[in-house]
């Protein structure tokens, strides 16, 4: 019940990623056109992204989840609303440059970081896995419960890009619409974590046949799961958007939003 994941593939990944930005920065930072010294507290936000990544998939929080349907709702948080933003703001800006000279690399890449794009993307995939059928299918079986988290990680990254985008050929929306494009962000996960707290029968199958532990009844803990979603998830966005909101009034419309050293 407390068990670490320690599936090879997932700590392979999870330590590639952080070597491969450590050396990026460092040793192979001469190899970037552009590049600069990264500061330290950049450094430290990404790394705090990639330890978000570890808690929510390696922790006994992973193993949790097959118990408690709120706990796998934190896990899906982390991946989509933590771990994205964390990681974006700690990349600097002329990390991914070298991509974009691949063939049609920019103009995917502006399609795909289309806040419009973005906005239905993400919802399409965080509320469909959310589909009973669909969520209880992950739950039982191991490649597709991957593919799960790995849609919703990937989709959620882009969600973010057009609030914390590290590159200017595929830029930061305006912040107002920053501020609006939040709003309308926060709207899908508030209206299902809102069904999800009030449904007052089990929605999700899976959890039926699983032992109860804690003391948490099936539908207490369906509740708790909703309500998570529902006020933690919208006050993400909310905060966020506060923040973009505030900045754009006192630095006025020429300063872009969360500007980097």
């Amino acid at each position: 019940m407390y068990a670490w994941n320690l599936e090879p593939t997932l700590l392979i990944g999870l330590i590639g990623q952080v070597a491969a930005y450590l050396v990026c920065i460092g040793p192979l930072r001469r190899l970037f056109p552009g590049s600069a010294a990264v500061p330290a507290a950049q450094i430290q936000i990404f790394l705090l992204g990639s330890l978000t990544m570890f808690a929510a998939l390696v922790s006994p929080l992973d193993t949790l989840a097959g118990y408690l349907f709120s706990a796998h709702m934190v896990q899906h948080l982390l991946l989509a609303l933590v771990a994205p933003p964390l990681l974006l703001a700690g990349t600097p800006r002329w990390l991914f440059r070298p991509l974009l000279q691949l063939p049609f690399a920019l103009p995917i890449g502006r399609f795909l970081t289309n806040p419009l794009v973005t906005l239905l993307v993400f919802n399409i995939v965080f509320i469909g896995w959310h589909v009973p059928a669909f969520y209880d299918l992950a739950l039982r079986s191991q490649p597709v419960h991957i593919a799960e988290h790995l849609s919703i990680f990937a989709t959620a990254t882009l969600t973010w890009w057009p609030i914390f985008s590290p590159m200017d050929e595929l830029p930061r929306a305006h912040p107002l619409l920053q501020t609006a494009y939040l709003f309308f962000q926060s709207l899908p996960s508030t209206i299902l974590g809102a069904l999800i707290a009030f449904a007052d029968h089990p929605l999700y199958p899976y959890y039926t046949g699983v032992p109860r532990i804690w003391g948490v009844s099936l539908l207490d803990d369906q509740q708790i799961a909703g309500l998570i979603m529902w006020i933690p998830g919208s006050m993400v966005f909310f905060g966020v958007m506060a923040v973009v909101f505030i900045r754009w009034l006192n630095r006025g419309d020429q300063t872009p939003v969360y500007e980097r050293t």
